[in-house]
């Protein structure tokens, strides 16, 4: 078989992608449909930036959940004779597999097009529920350092200065370190930091349902069994039933990320405390006797909504960033991950004869945060609307 043009070769990319634009079109029409019914969100499809970041991001989203169903060769996988092949090159014959290396193979004979797509739901994984937990140990923290202030408050602060003092990618390459890792001290900081979703669910339950006792303690036994099962799963590998666990390399990634964006969060979630908590509807909550935890969650917090969402938005920017940079020099995560950053760094060896290996991930690593960049700069100009 004849290698293929670029046009044959963008039209079979494309074609792969069949299953991101259905969703993408099914979202965006459902979305454009009901959006003066969804808040904030809907407000999104009021601003070009906002649409044209959303688009970005959910391309990547929806490559991630499709990848199985996009890729074209196994990821991990070596054909003869494929090595730093250009794009469009046939496959040898009697491989029972698809025809061609779309956008060439790398160093090691792999498709750089599928270990484009798998590294997708690598980042997925990773990024914004990384950071998520970030976001529930910087708000269950940075809350009450607002509220009540004094020492409470010069201690948290303390200690979210004491980590934001060291350079992060220097804090990121400690903590991913082999040396490090055999210590078991990754484990013993998910151990903590994972007991923080429980616990920010667990109060604000409670603090919501304190006045209706069969359903505060209907929810909380959910919120506790389901909890803790995942938490036993996810940070000591133990779980009861062998349904959930995380790889090490993975789950040491993921501890680094919530480790290092949680002192962030708390900075920006104190400071926004401390302005709210001034205002009148909060003087009137406690007036009428709701609680600390009522007034911080549901009075405070939904206030400052807007801010968090634009920071939660750039913040897995900032972190499929860091996540880049460490597959890049080789930390974390396996060595034959399909991550971007292990795929540029393998393809950067030949970059001056061959650029596609390096230049694909780096592309799509691009887009990604261009995207949240600019979802971020769309949300931030509808919130000021509010």
């Amino acid at each position: 078989m004849e290698p293929l043009s670029w046009g044959s070769i963008i039209a079979q990319i494309f074609a792969q992608f069949t299953p991101v634009w259905i969703g993408m079109v099914t979202v965006f029409v459902l979305s454009i449909r009901f959006k003066r019914r969804l808040g904030l969100y809907g407000k999104l499809f009021d601003s070009t930036v906002g649409m044209i970041g959303f688009a970005l991001v959910l391309f990547w989203v929806f490559t991630a959940l499709f990848a199985g169903s996009i890729i074209t060769h196994d990821p991990l996988g070596q054909l003869s004779g494929m090595k730093n092949k250009l794009p469009g090159t046939p496959v040898p014959d009697g491989v029972d597999v698809y025809a061609y290396y779309l956008l060439g193979g790398d160093n090691l004979a792999r498709d750089v097009f599928s270990r484009m797509v798998s590294g997708s739901t690598i980042v997925m994984q990773i990024a914004p529920l990384a950071t998520l937990f970030a976001f529930m140990v910087g708000i269950t923290l940075g809350l009450p350092a607002a509220y009540y202030g004094g020492k409470l408050d010069m201690f948290l602060s303390f200690l979210a200065n004491l980590i934001l003092a060291f350079p992060v990618i220097l804090l990121f390459y400690l903590l991913v370190t082999p040396e490090i890792v055999k210590t078991g001290l990754p484990k013993y900081m998910a151990g903590v930091l994972f007991l923080f979703p429980i616990v920010f669910m667990v109060v604000l339950l409670n603090a919501r349902f304190f006045t209706q006792p069969a359903k505060r303690a209907a929810y909380l036994t959910a919120t506790l069994v389901v909890g803790l099962w995942i938490y036993l799963g996810v940070a000591w590998n133990t779980d009861p039933l062998g349904i959930i666990s995380v790889p090490p390399n993975i789950l040491i990634v993921f501890v680094s990320v919530v480790f290092v964006n949680a002192p962030t969060v708390f900075r920006i979630v104190r400071g926004l405390g401390l302005d709210i908590k001034t205002r009148d509807y909060v003087a009137a909550a406690q007036t009428r006797g709701e609680g600390p935890w009522y007034t911080m969650l549901w009075e405070i917090l939904p206030n400052a909504r807007g801010p968090l969402i634009v920071d939660f938005c750039l913040r897995i920017g900032y972190t499929t960033i860091l996540l880049g940079t460490l597959g890049f020099f080789g930390l974390g995560l396996a060595p034959e991950s399909p991550d971007w950053g292990t795929t540029i760094n393998d393809g950067r060896k030949l970059l001056s004869i061959y650029p596609h290996p390096a230049l694909a991930p780096a592309l799509a690593l691009m887009s990604l945060v261009l995207g949240l960049n600019l979802l971020a700069d769309g949300l931030r100009e509808e919130s000021l609307k509010d």
